[in-house]
This record gives C-alpha cells, sequence and structure tokens, in this order.
C-alpha cells in the first residue's frame, strides 16, 4: 500500500513540475494534472477493497451503533469518585508455572492478561458486544464488514516508554496468527491483508468468508511490544515479566504461589475515559492453593479480601464463624443481570463412544441432579438448560423465531424439532427415585448396540466394554461424581471418576 501511494505521489509531483516549468503549456498541464488526481483517486479506491469511504467512529458494536456518544466520561457500571490506594489479595486453586498467556504451554498465571496487556479496543461492561477506542482512537468500518482500519493514538506507550506504532500492531497479528492460542490463530488466519498505512493507522482486510464479528475480534487483539517479542521464542513458557501497555506491571513473582501486580503511575491510558472508575487498587496479589478447603480456611483468617462463593451447600452452612458474626466478614447475595454460568460434565465428542448421541442421552438420563440438588445443595440450585440460561438467547421455553427457522432451513436435520419449539428440558426425576429414567437410559444403550454381558458391563458386537473416564481437579466435585458413577455402572457403564491436580486437569483438557 505504502509503494501504490508513494508511486502515484510521485508521479502527480513529477507531472506538475514538468507542466509548470513552461508558460506555453499551463492551461494543458492543468487539465493533465487534474485528470491525473481523478486517476490516483480511482486507483486508490481500487486499491481498498469496500472502496467507499466509511465512517470514523469512537466505537463499534455487533448490532447497530454504540450506546455511549463519542466523548462520553465514563463507562455507566463504574464509579469514576473510586477511592485509589490499598492492595486486594485475591486467592487461586491450583498452580502456575508461566506468564505468557499467549501460548498453550504451561498453566498461566491469573490476571496478566487483563492487567498487563491492553487490546486496540475496550470491551463495555454496560452492552452485550460493544467496543470503544483504547489504544486505537476511532476505526473505519465499511457496510460489508470486509475491513477495518485502526486509527492509533499517538501518546499510546509500552510500559518501558516505548511508542505503539502500527508496526507493533501488524508484528503482533503475526505473532499470534502463527503461534498464538488456537482461537487467535483460527480467527486471525481470516485476515488476508495487514497493511501499515502510516506510523499510527493499520488496516486489516479479510477474507469473503463474510464473518460479521471479525472486526471486534481484531479490535480485541492484544498488542505487543515487537521489540521484545520474536516468532522463535514467543510461544515457549516464561517466568520472566512481560511488557505490555496496560495499567498494571509484574511487581513480583513466586513461582507457583503468588504473583502481584503494581499499579504503574504512568500508565499513558489513566486518563482515556473507558479506564475512568476502573483499576483502581495499587497492587493486586494472587495466591495460589493446591486446595479448594485451604483456600476457604485462608478466607476465614482473613488473608484472602473476596471470594465468590459458588458452592450453595456451604454458602448455607459453612459460614457460621466468628469473623461473621462480628462483622469482618460481610455477606452479600445479589441478583445478577447477566446471563448464567454453567458447572457441567462434558462429553469429550472426539472420543468414539460418545458418537451416537444415544449414548450421551443415556449418560444425562443417569444423572439425578435433584438428588444432587436436595442432599449436597439445600435445594438452592435450578437446573441450567442453556448455554445462555437467563437471557433471551435460550432456547428453552422459547420457541424459534420466523427469522430463526429461515436460517435454518437449508439444514432441516441440524435442530431437533423439540429444541425449535423449545420444549426440550433435561429429565428430571421423582422425589426419591430416578428410576424410570434409568429404565429410559437401558433402552437407549441398547438400541445403539450396547448389551449387557454376565459380568453386568455393556459391550458392543466388537467386545469392547462400555468405557468413560470422568476427570475432575477441585474436591467439592467429588461428592458429586462418586454417585453418579455407582449410578451409571447399574446401566452397564464401566465408569471411573479421576482426580488430578490442576495443572494435569488443564493439560488434559487442551
Amino acid at each position: 500500500m505504502r509503494s501504490i501511494t508513494a508511486f502515484l505521489t510521485i508521479a502527480l509531483f513529477a507531472s506538475c513540475c514538468f507542466a509548470w516549468s513552461g508558460k506555453e503549456h499551463v492551461q494543458l498541464t492543468r487539465l493533465a494534472a487534474m485528470r491525473l488526481i481523478t486517476i490516483c483517486a480511482l486507483l486508490l479506491a481500487l486499491a481498498m477493497p469496500g472502496g467507499a469511504a466509511a465512517e470514523r467512529l469512537h466505537g463499534i458494536a455487533m448490532h447497530g451503533r454504540p450506546a455511549l456518544d463519542a466523548g462520553f466520561a465514563h463507562f455507566l457500571s463504574v464509579n469514576p469518585a473510586a477511592p485509589r490506594g490499598g492492595r486486594l489479595n485475591l486467592g487461586v486453586q491450583g498452580t502456575f508455572d508461566s506468564l505468557n498467556p499467549f501460548t498453550i504451554k504451561g498453566a498461566v498465571v491469573q490476571g496478566v492478561r487483563e492487567y498487563v496487556f491492553e487490546s486496540l479496543l475496550a470491551r463495555s461492561p454496560d452492552e452485550p458486544f460493544t467496543l470503544y477506542g483504547l489504544i486505537a482512537e476511532t476505526v473505519e468500518v465499511p457496510a460489508d464488514r470486509g475491513s477495518i482500519t485502526f486509527h492509533l493514538r499517538q501518546q499510546a506507550r509500552f510500559s518501558d516508554g516505548q511508542p505503539i506504532t502500527a508496526d507493533d500492531v501488524v508484528a503482533s497479528l503475526a505473532l499470534l496468527k502463527e503461534k498464538g492460542l488456537p482461537y487467535h490463530r483460527s480467527y486471525y488466519r481470516k485476515v488476508v491483508e495487514a497493511n501499515v498505512l502510516d506510523r499510527h493507522t493499520v488496516r486489516f482486510v479479510f477474507d469473503t468468508t463474510g464473518d460479521r464479528e471479525l472486526p471486534l475480534i481484531m479490535g480485541l487483539m492484544p498488542v505487543l511490544p515487537r521489540h521484545r517479542y520474536t516468532l522463535e521464542t514467543f510461544d515457549r513458557s516464561t517466568l520472566e515479566p512481560p511488557i505490555g501497555s496496560g495499567p498494571y506491571v509484574v511487581a513480583s513473582v513466586d513461582p507457583g504461589r503468588a504473583i502481584t501486580y503494581r499499579r504503574n503511575p504512568d500508565h499513558w491510558a489513566r486518563s482515556l475515559n473507558v479506564m475512568q472508575g476502573r483499576f483502581n487498587f495499587d497492587e493486586v496479589r494472587y495466591e495460589y492453593f493446591r486446595d479448594g478447603n485451604a483456600l476457604f480456611e485462608a478466607f476465614k483468617a482473613g488473608d484472602i479480601d473476596v471470594r465468590a462463593e459458588d458452592d450453595p451447600g456451604r454458602w448455607a452452612q459453612g459460614y457460621h464463624i466468628p469473623a461473621v458474626d462480628d462483622g469482618r466478614i460481610v455477606m452479600r447475595e445479589f441478583p445478577s443481570g447477566l446471563p448464567a454460568g454453567m458447572s457441567a460434565m462434558v462429553f469429550n465428542t472426539r472420543k468414539p463412544v460418545f458418537a451416537d448421541v444415544r449414548v450421551r442421552r443415556a449418560l444425562t438420563l443417569a444423572f439425578d441432579f435433584s438428588w444432587v440438588n436436595r442432599n449436597l445443595y439445600h435445594s438452592l440450585y435450578k437446573r441450567t438448560e442453556s448455554l445462555f440460561q437467563r437471557s433471551h438467547l435460550a432456547s428453552t421455553g422459547r420457541p424459534a423465531d420466523a427469522t430463526e427457522r429461515a436460517l435454518l432451513a437449508p439444514f432441516p436435520d441440524a435442530v431437533p424439532g423439540d429444541i425449535l419449539e423449545g420444549r426440550l428440558h433435561f429429565p428430571d426425576s421423582r422425589e426419591g427415585s430416578n428410576r424410570d429414567n434409568l429404565k429410559q437410559a437401558f433402552e437407549l444403550l441398547k438400541a445403539s448396540g450396547w448389551t449387557l454381558g454376565p459380568d453386568r458391563i455393556a459391550r458392543n458386537a466388537k467386545g469392547e466394554s462400555l468405557d468413560v473416564e470422568i476427570l475432575f481437579f477441585e474436591s467439592g466435585f467429588e461428592r458429586i461424581i462418586t454417585p453418579y458413577v455407582e449410578t451409571l455402572k447399574k446401566v452397564g457403564v464401566n465408569a471411573t471418576a479421576r482426580r488430578v491436580d490442576p495443572a494435569q486437569y488443564e493439560n488434559r483438557t487442551k
């Protein structure tokens, strides 16, 4: 792109010098110059896919326009006058051996991506999928979303004082595209051109797949200092403190046990609207614990400042302690307006044993949620039936509308009818008995080719047993999985439960 622009500029300059060197040719050469300018403009338009000029915006949204106008003071969910200072102590179960969040190698420490590295744009916590200017002050996106142009802030700096330039952005793309995490490589390979238009302007051109989310995905791409990272060493796990442009720097590292981030007083973006009311602690420390119970004891002792309790049983009975009675620990329960999270067992469908949906359905029927909820969680849980539970995107209880049906029309077998009608629900058991569901599970396994042998283990026509390993690392799940394993054995499933440490679990899931 630079070479095309340079050639056209030189051609225009040479023509004008030639034309204006003799008075007798003034009228003719002015006309020639105007024609050349027109040709240049046409060539530049042809050189840029989606050549129509795009509006320069302070933010972009997946649908429509950002809710906040240019020049907004702060995000609506923050307190811009929040006090600053102090240290926040947080607890994590597990361990770590790497400060590189961009590779699958090693167990990555908590917080490094969020506190040390910044993206071109900042995600709004108040809108479903909307981004506002951070490293990039403004963006240009054509109507077809076939490209995006970022205009970087000239004051943007890495923590070592080096300026952030368009060359850093292009180098970051090359590193992540070649050696980044799998989802980085998957998305960034759709970028077919990365053009440095000038020192603070970069333009990405996308392939023809028509992925309308790509401009936002590129806006969330972390920007790395090209003077620090090389292609040869980028994918190595390391405990060397990284250099980024975020609000914090790594202050200290105790390998496998703790990390402390210190707020950078010279953070280049501290006065931006997207930063107001955020990142208020002078220090944030993550301390690691091998066991969930040890982590809970550290919280009760005051070593950990904040804890999000995800165990209803512990919430109901585990906080009858002096620290709560005298006010040192404050308990708050509040409704969330966000889609629900999920605690679930997930089938590894790469394994042939789970290829048949009837087998997966049988194993689902064998799980007695009602018993678990009643006996282990004081009936405080509700069954999650969608990845988008508690939002209008959930299919449960909501028939597909005309637009959804039209989109799915070319794929008539992709979505079962009970899901389209909003009638699909996870199986429930009668009070104190899961017998009916187990009968259904047994018949499904039989229909899918698994029959009980003399040893009461289901086998297929090849004589292979129906083996299922349930992998977990947190001790609290053992009381859920152990009775489930015993239930599965009743229908012939040779199930085992294996508890591993968090590092092994992460490696196995990867």
